[in-house]
């Protein structure tokens, strides 16, 4: 069963601890600039959003990449950076269209989520489940329900035709 990352916008208080979280299990360092989750601040709309890769089935910067530093991990179905292979020539952050991969300039490589082997340390850290792991199935099912209480649940009234 594959799983992924499910994130609820409206629970996120902008604690970072995602950003914290992240950026000590993949660089060793609490620094959120090394983070591969981002939490993008809307002072005007008072939301907080996280943000990370999303793992897509036909994902572009694994095709874009020129020397195949993009793989599949089949056991968590994340798509990993092979930093040994990767050459830095950023084609890959083109090619995403939600601006996931990103350029490290102090190693010269890219970055992306690759669902910490698959127990990622953002969902752990998360004080308010604003960031969850779940199975891939159901990452719609919380919106769908949601969307499923709002509507009109009274029955008719006259009799039928």
């Amino acid at each position: 069963m594959l799983r992924s990352l499910h994130i609820e916008p409206r629970k996120c208080t902008g604690c970072l601890q995602c950003e914290m979280a992240c950026s000590y299990e993949n660089e060793g360092v609490f620094n959120p600039a090394r983070s591969r989750i981002k939490v993008f601040n809307f002072h005007e709309e008072g939301r907080m959003v996280p943000y990370t890769c999303t793992q897509c089935a036909e994902a572009w910067c694994l095709h874009a990449c020129p020397v195949e530093a993009i793989v599949v991990n089949h056991a968590t179905g994340a798509k990993e950076v092979l930093e040994s292979r990767c050459v830095g020539c950023k084609v890959c952050t083109i090619a995403c269209p939600f601006g996931t991969v990103n350029y490290q300039q102090a190693s010269g490589k890219v970055i992306k989520c690759d669902l910490c082997g698959g127990d990622p340390a953002c969902a752990k850290a998360c004080p308010t489940q604003a960031i969850t792991y779940v199975d891939a199935d159901w990452t719609g099912y919380d919106r769908m329900r949601a969307w499923a209480s709002r509507t009109d649940a009274q029955p008719a009234t006259g009799t039928p035709a």
